[in-house]
Protein backbone atom coordinates (compact mmCIF):
# COMPACT_ATOMS: atom_id res chain seq x y z
CA UNK A 1 0.00 0.00 0.00
CA UNK A 2 1.49 3.33 -1.05
CA UNK A 3 1.98 5.99 1.61
CA UNK A 4 -0.01 8.49 -0.48
CA UNK A 5 -3.08 6.22 -0.25
CA UNK A 6 -2.79 6.07 3.55
CA UNK A 7 -2.10 9.69 4.53
CA UNK A 8 -1.93 13.01 2.74
CA UNK A 9 1.52 14.62 2.23
CA UNK A 10 0.56 17.16 4.91
CA UNK A 11 -0.39 14.37 7.31
CA UNK A 12 2.91 12.58 6.67
CA UNK A 13 4.83 15.81 7.28
CA UNK A 14 3.01 16.32 10.59
CA UNK A 15 3.61 12.74 11.70
CA UNK A 16 7.31 12.86 10.83
CA UNK A 17 7.68 16.15 12.70
CA UNK A 18 5.98 14.64 15.76
CA UNK A 19 8.13 11.53 15.76
CA UNK A 20 11.40 13.26 14.95
CA UNK A 21 14.24 11.33 13.36
CA UNK A 22 17.32 9.88 15.04
CA UNK A 23 19.86 7.98 12.99
CA UNK A 24 21.47 6.28 15.97
CA UNK A 25 19.55 3.77 18.09
CA UNK A 26 18.35 4.94 21.52
CA UNK A 27 16.03 3.79 24.31
CA UNK A 28 12.56 5.31 24.15
CA UNK A 29 10.56 6.42 27.19
CA UNK A 30 9.72 2.82 28.11
CA UNK A 31 13.17 1.40 27.45
CA UNK A 32 12.66 -0.02 23.94
CA UNK A 33 15.56 0.31 21.44
CA UNK A 34 14.34 2.73 18.77
CA UNK A 35 15.74 4.35 15.64
CA UNK A 36 14.61 6.57 12.76
CA UNK A 37 11.03 7.80 13.10
CA UNK A 38 10.10 5.62 16.06
CA UNK A 39 11.06 2.33 14.39
CA UNK A 40 11.56 -0.56 16.86
CA UNK A 41 11.53 -3.80 14.84
CA UNK A 42 14.94 -5.52 15.00
CA UNK A 43 16.69 -2.47 16.45
CA UNK A 44 19.78 -2.89 18.65
CA UNK A 45 21.61 -0.24 20.67
CA UNK A 46 24.64 1.05 18.80
CA UNK A 47 22.92 0.65 15.44
CA UNK A 48 23.24 3.49 12.93
CA UNK A 49 21.27 4.11 9.76
CA UNK A 50 21.11 6.64 6.94
CA UNK A 51 18.30 9.11 6.31
CA UNK A 52 17.20 6.97 3.35
CA UNK A 53 16.95 3.93 5.64
CA UNK A 54 14.98 5.97 8.19
CA UNK A 55 12.51 6.97 5.46
CA UNK A 56 12.20 3.34 4.32
CA UNK A 57 11.55 2.15 7.90
CA UNK A 58 8.92 4.88 8.27
CA UNK A 59 7.06 3.75 5.15
CA UNK A 60 7.18 0.12 6.29
CA UNK A 61 5.82 1.03 9.72
CA UNK A 62 3.12 3.22 8.18
CA UNK A 63 2.03 0.41 5.85
CA UNK A 64 1.95 -2.14 8.68
CA UNK A 65 -0.27 0.16 10.76
CA UNK A 66 -2.57 1.12 7.91
CA UNK A 67 -4.72 -1.96 7.33
CA UNK A 68 -5.69 -2.69 10.97
CA UNK A 69 -6.25 1.01 11.65
CA UNK A 70 -8.35 1.80 8.61
CA UNK A 71 -10.33 -1.43 8.90
CA UNK A 72 -11.26 -0.45 12.47
CA UNK A 73 -12.84 2.83 11.36
CA UNK A 74 -16.46 2.12 10.41
CA UNK A 75 -17.55 5.61 9.39
CA UNK A 76 -16.42 7.91 6.57
CA UNK A 77 -13.60 10.23 7.64
CA UNK A 78 -12.12 13.32 6.01
CA UNK A 79 -8.42 13.56 5.17
CA UNK A 80 -7.57 15.63 8.25
CA UNK A 81 -9.45 13.21 10.52
CA UNK A 82 -7.79 10.13 9.05
CA UNK A 83 -4.32 11.71 9.23
CA UNK A 84 -4.85 12.60 12.89
CA UNK A 85 -6.10 9.12 13.80
CA UNK A 86 -3.16 7.40 12.08
CA UNK A 87 -0.76 9.77 13.82
CA UNK A 88 -2.26 8.79 17.19
CA UNK A 89 -2.13 5.08 16.35
CA UNK A 90 1.49 5.42 15.29
CA UNK A 91 2.19 6.58 18.84
CA UNK A 92 -0.08 4.38 20.97
CA UNK A 93 0.06 1.23 18.83
CA UNK A 94 -2.57 -0.70 16.92
CA UNK A 95 -3.91 -2.54 19.96
CA UNK A 96 -4.27 0.70 21.91
CA UNK A 97 -6.05 2.30 18.96
CA UNK A 98 -8.50 -0.59 18.51
CA UNK A 99 -9.46 -0.61 22.19
CA UNK A 100 -9.67 3.16 22.59
CA UNK A 101 -12.70 5.11 23.72
CA UNK A 102 -12.18 7.67 20.99
CA UNK A 103 -12.51 4.99 18.29
CA UNK A 104 -15.72 3.68 19.86
CA UNK A 105 -17.17 7.20 19.94
CA UNK A 106 -16.09 7.90 16.38
CA UNK A 107 -17.75 4.73 15.09
CA UNK A 108 -20.89 5.70 17.00
CA UNK A 109 -20.96 8.99 15.10
CA UNK A 110 -19.89 11.15 18.05
CA UNK A 111 -17.04 13.19 16.59
CA UNK A 112 -16.98 15.76 19.39
CA UNK A 113 -16.85 12.98 21.95
CA UNK A 114 -14.09 11.33 19.92
CA UNK A 115 -12.02 14.51 20.04
CA UNK A 116 -12.48 14.76 23.80
CA UNK A 117 -11.48 11.12 24.29
CA UNK A 118 -8.29 11.60 22.28
CA UNK A 119 -7.03 13.64 25.23
CA UNK A 120 -7.37 10.61 27.54
CA UNK A 121 -4.05 9.45 26.06
CA UNK A 122 -1.90 11.98 27.90
CA UNK A 123 0.88 9.95 29.48
CA UNK A 124 3.74 10.63 29.81
CA UNK A 125 3.18 14.35 30.44
CA UNK A 126 5.46 15.43 27.59
CA UNK A 127 3.05 13.82 25.09
CA UNK A 128 0.24 16.27 25.91
CA UNK A 129 1.31 18.93 23.39
CA UNK A 130 1.45 16.31 20.63
CA UNK A 131 -1.92 14.86 21.59
CA UNK A 132 -3.47 18.33 21.66
CA UNK A 133 -2.14 18.99 18.16
CA UNK A 134 -3.58 15.67 16.97
CA UNK A 135 -6.95 16.51 18.48
CA UNK A 136 -6.90 19.93 16.78
CA UNK A 137 -5.92 18.26 13.50
CA UNK A 138 -8.87 15.89 13.84
CA UNK A 139 -11.25 18.82 14.38
CA UNK A 140 -9.86 21.24 11.77
CA UNK A 141 -10.19 20.76 7.99
CA UNK A 142 -7.03 21.52 6.05
CA UNK A 143 -8.93 24.20 4.15
CA UNK A 144 -9.02 26.17 7.40
CA UNK A 145 -5.58 25.48 8.86
CA UNK A 146 -2.60 23.18 8.48
CA UNK A 147 -1.79 21.01 11.51
CA UNK A 148 0.97 21.66 13.99
CA UNK A 149 3.41 19.01 15.12
CA UNK A 150 2.75 20.14 18.71
CA UNK A 151 0.26 22.61 20.07
CA UNK A 152 3.04 24.81 21.49
CA UNK A 153 4.69 25.26 18.08
CA UNK A 154 4.62 28.77 16.63
CA UNK A 155 3.83 27.58 13.11
CA UNK A 156 2.06 24.67 11.43
CA UNK A 157 3.97 22.08 9.48
CA UNK A 158 4.57 22.46 5.76
CA UNK A 159 4.99 19.89 3.03
CA UNK A 160 8.53 19.62 1.59
CA UNK A 161 8.70 20.74 -2.03
CA UNK A 162 10.24 17.40 -2.99
CA UNK A 163 6.93 15.68 -2.22
CA UNK A 164 4.98 18.09 -4.43
CA UNK A 165 7.19 18.44 -7.49
CA UNK A 166 6.53 15.00 -9.01
CA UNK A 167 2.75 15.51 -8.80
CA UNK A 168 2.41 19.21 -9.54
CA UNK A 169 5.27 19.82 -11.97
CA UNK A 170 5.76 16.93 -14.39
CA UNK A 171 9.17 16.92 -16.11
CA UNK A 172 9.37 18.79 -19.40
CA UNK A 173 10.49 16.51 -22.20
CA UNK A 174 11.40 19.22 -24.69
CA UNK A 175 12.41 22.88 -24.92
CA UNK A 176 10.06 25.43 -23.45
CA UNK A 177 9.23 28.35 -25.72
CA UNK A 178 8.37 31.57 -23.90
CA UNK A 179 5.96 33.76 -25.91
CA UNK A 180 7.44 37.07 -27.00
CA UNK A 181 5.57 40.21 -25.94
CA UNK A 182 3.33 41.63 -28.67
CA UNK A 183 0.96 44.50 -29.27
CA UNK A 184 -2.59 43.81 -28.08
CA UNK A 185 -3.94 44.44 -31.60
CA UNK A 186 -1.42 42.25 -33.40
CA UNK A 187 -2.40 38.74 -34.49
CA UNK A 188 -1.30 35.92 -32.24
CA UNK A 189 2.01 34.39 -33.33
CA UNK A 190 2.01 30.92 -34.79
CA UNK A 191 3.23 28.23 -32.39
CA UNK A 192 6.69 26.85 -33.16
CA UNK A 193 6.65 24.10 -35.73
CA UNK A 194 7.73 20.62 -34.65
CA UNK A 195 11.02 19.37 -36.04
CA UNK A 196 10.73 18.08 -39.58
CA UNK A 197 10.52 14.34 -39.87
CA UNK A 198 13.28 13.19 -42.22
CA UNK A 199 12.24 10.21 -44.29
CA UNK A 200 15.00 7.91 -45.53
CA UNK A 201 15.57 8.31 -49.27
CA UNK A 202 14.30 5.47 -51.42
CA UNK A 203 16.99 3.78 -53.56
CA UNK A 204 16.88 4.59 -57.24
CA UNK A 205 16.19 1.93 -59.88
CA UNK A 206 19.84 1.91 -60.86
CA UNK A 207 20.89 1.29 -57.26
CA UNK A 208 18.42 -1.58 -57.03
CA UNK A 209 19.74 -3.10 -60.24
CA UNK A 210 23.34 -2.94 -59.05
CA UNK A 211 22.28 -4.56 -55.75
CA UNK A 212 20.40 -7.30 -57.62
CA UNK A 213 23.30 -8.06 -59.99
CA UNK A 214 25.78 -8.20 -57.12
CA UNK A 215 24.00 -11.16 -55.52
CA UNK A 216 25.89 -14.53 -55.50
CA UNK A 217 23.96 -16.16 -58.33
CA UNK A 218 25.22 -13.52 -60.73
CA UNK A 219 28.86 -14.06 -59.71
Amino acid sequence: MAASSIMTPLGIAALKSREGVRLKAYLDSVGVPTIGYGHIKGVALGQRITQAQADAFFLDDLASHALPILSSIKVPVADHERDALISIAFNIGVSGFRGSTFLKRLNAGDRRGCAEAIMMWRKPPEIVSRRTAERDQFLTPYSKAAPKARSVDARPVSVPLSTLTPMDMPPVSGPVFAPAPRNPGAPAPMPPLPPAIVQPARPSWSDRLVSWLSRPWFG
